[in-house]
């Protein structure tokens, strides 16, 4: 027995991790499973980089994109807590480029047409991605095109430009419906990012190093790989059809390895398990982590609830062709997927788990209910080409005692 779960079954974990890189599916797989902030599996397989034969080191640095946006909301929320800002504040309060949003009702991406915008565009809308943002790489609407050929790109598109111009060039285009209105997965984190700024006055790497990272002994986390850590970092991958595993991202070439100009809060972060570990056991403990508080315990729980209007679920509301997570019985708080039913969800789960991933396939969850949490580091793309998230949630719940 270890840590509540049966060490014996919870070898399936193991096994599932070595499927997929000795299949040439991932470069490698990295699984953390802690209860009660006690780690009960650590398992590393495969290489850091396959073309060198370089094996994965257990303190590895991946590209976590997508599970910045925790971070990122946490950081805003602390800003909350100072009395600094109300969720029902509307965006131009803060960033004036926001004020008279138009809404996309037909065109072309060329020539739109857009109405005036029936309903307020607010903080908690950007937290919540009922914003009416998009990414470009939904291929689904007008939209997702006009950003695409603004160049208005998220961080694991490889963004260019500075966060206060990116943020100003998203607040000129239209939105996708009116604001609370619908979900729809997008750079709103990215905004989110830009608001800690000009709340705090600080750039957002700072704010975050100061006020999230470095007081949870996140000293591995950034916008990018230090040059004395180069060494740990990870190639990423993707499947094209030349190749299941082609490497897209060389470690050693990578754009990680320097101080990027735009810093993204919705996928700018580099990190390791170790790292995300302090993150989620912070989260898992009320938002204290060894005595110093990070975010308030109702804050925190307060975040996690479902915010979508009316109780409605992800499948529900949301308008996204791709997402971090499955639809069905989700809902979605100020930064994190919750499930509100296991049963419609269609894996196991508990009511009021919060989770998220990132575009290389990570993923981490956090369950309240049996004191558990579970961090996938990977680095392969796209996240959505194989169930591995739906696969891991089955072998860990089923070894608990």
């Amino acid at each position: 027995m270890t840590s509540g779960f049966d060490e014996g079954r919870l070898q399936r974990v193991t096994k599932l991790c070595d499927r997929y890189v000795d299949a040439g599916k991932f470069p490698c797989a990295q699984v953390q499973i802690a209860h009660r902030g006690s780690v009960a599996l650590r398992h590393t397989a495969g290489s850091a980089d396959i073309e060198s034969e370089l094996p994965l080191r257990d303190d590895a640095i991946f590209r976590i994109y997508s599970m910045t946006k925790p971070i990122t909301s946490i950081g805003l929320m602390q800003l909350y807590e100072k009395g600094l800002f109300i969720l029902e504040d509307p965006v131009e309060k803060y960033i004036p480029s926001f004020a008279n949003p138009q809404v996309l009702v037909g065109g072309s991406y060329l020539k739109p047409v857009t109405r005036p915008a029936q309903t307020e565009l607010t903080v908690r809308d950007m937290l919540l991605h009922t914003s009416g943002l998009t990414y470009g790489f939904h291929y689904s609407n007008n939209l997702d095109k006009m950003y695409r050929h603004r160049k208005i790109a998220g961080a694991a598109e490889g963004a260019d430009g500075t966060l206060e111009e990116k943020v100003d060039q998203i607040a000129d285009l239209p939105l996708l419906f009116d604001p609370g209105t619908a979900w729809n997965y997008s750079m709103s984190t990215d905004v989110c990012g830009r608001l800690i700024e000009v709340i705090s006055g600080q750039g957002l790497d700072q704010y975050l190093n100061e006020h999230v990272l470095l007081p949870l002994g996140m000293n591995d986390t950034g916008f990018y790989v230090e040059e004395q850590n180069a060494h740990r970092f990870t190639s990423n991958y993707a499947i094209t059809p030349k190749d299941p595993l082609t490497r897209i991202d060389p470690a050693e070439e990578s754009p990680y390895l320097k101080t990027p100009i735009f810093l993204s809060g919705g996928g700018g972060l580099v990190s390791t398990i170790d790292d995300y570990q302090r993150f989620v056991d912070m989260l898992l403990n009320g938002g204290e982590s060894k005595g110093n508080r990070i975010i308030g315990r109702h804050t925190l729980e307060f975040m996690t609830l479902n915010h979508l209007p009316g109780g409605a679920t992800l499948n529900e509301l949301g308008q996204s062709t791709f997402t971090e997570t499955a639809m069905e019985g989700m809902g979605f708080g100020l930064g994190f997927s919750v499930l509100v039913n296991p049963a419609a969800n269609a894996a196991l789960g508990s009511v009021g788990e919060f989770a998220w991933g990132g575009a290389a396939s990570t993923r981490f969850w956090v369950d309240p209910i049996e004191e558990i949490t579970c961090i996938f580091m990977t680095q392969f793309m796209p996240s959505s080409h194989y169930p591995i998230r739906r696969e891991l949630k089955a072998v860990v719940y089923q070894a608990l005692n």
